[in-house]
């Protein structure tokens, strides 16, 4: 957990402010997975931070959503371009990624659970 807070500290994900008045904060939590090997012993330990949708209300707080999963008929086409081409394929896992760009709206978030520096403040995205 300390490593990945101090991937999001590293690329300045948030600003530690005052919640200004009349303004909502997201929830937060961690979330785990075990990434295992083909034989299935364990290879390493994944962790992200998200937020608490259960909280958030369509049109209110988001208006769309997006899934970060390929399909597999997507995947399955890319490896038969690859194969019918004769390209080298090579599988990667990157461990930190930010995928979106800048937030053109005010977001509050809590902050992380063991995040020690802000006592009194909360992360602004």
């Amino acid at each position: 957990m300390r490593e990945e807070t101090q991937v999001l500290e590293k690329t300045r994900t948030w600003d530690l402010v005052n919640l200004p008045h009349a303004k909502f904060v997201i929830g937060r939590k961690w979330v785990y997975k075990i990434k295992t090997k083909y034989d299935g012993t364990i290879e390493w330990y994944k962790m992200s931070l998200v937020e608490n949708v259960f909280a958030q209300e369509y049109e209110i707080d988001y208006e769309e959503t997006f899934s970060p999963i390929a399909r597999v008929t997507f995947v399955r086409s890319l490896l038969a371009i690859a194969k019918a081409h004769k390209w080298s394929l090579f599988q990667m896992n990157v461990k930190n990624v930010f995928l979106n760009g800048d937030l053109t709206k005010e977001v509050y978030m809590q902050p992380p659970l063991g995040y020690l520096d802000c006592l009194d403040k909360i992360c602004l995205l």
